[in-house]
């Protein structure tokens, strides 16, 4: 097994050290669903649901939440974020929230993208918990991560 970049010699958790690393343009992107209730899917869709407008407010819960996952993820460094999108969408029997998160810097930003997934979802729940009992949230992932030099 690999040596963990997030312990010391004595095991002890540390932020790892991304000084020397060059700046490099980073992606990541993150998947993620709900599972709600038919009569659930027909409220959100028609806005019928009575804190608002369940897609656009997770939208942007999700993008806020993927700015503040340094301060949400002990370990996580702080980034110069410059991009971040998040799109909920209704499907037949859940909500599918997509996200993507892009920087110029030292790591990457795949925890800002599942951050942001899961701020959404969390928010699609308390939006909708009033008037449904069964949600369950699944499926969270990362489906891409890419870096890319930078051409001076």
């Amino acid at each position: 097994m690999p040596k963990l970049s997030h312990t010391d010699q004595n095991g002890k958790a540390k932020m790892v050290d991304v000084g020397h690393k060059p700046d490099q343009l980073r992606v990541a992107k993150a998947v993620g669903q709900i599972s709600l209730q038919l009569e659930t899917i027909k409220l959100i869709r028609e806005n019928q649901i009575k804190k608002g407008d369940v897609l656009t407010i997770a939208e942007i819960a999700g993008i806020q939440g993927g700015k503040r996952t340094s301060e949400l993820i002990p370990l996580c460094h702080p980034l110069p974020i410059t991009k971040i999108s998040v799109k909920a969408h209704l499907a037949d029997d859940c909500v599918i929230v997509e996200s993507e998160a892009r920087c110029t810097g030292k790591t990457g930003v795949e925890m800002e993208a599942l951050t942001a997934v899961n701020i959404a979802l969390l928010t699609i729940y308390d939006m909708c918990k009033a008037v449904d009992k069964e949600m369950e949230m699944f499926g969270v992932r990362l489906i891409e991560k890419t870096k890319e030099e930078i051409k001076q």
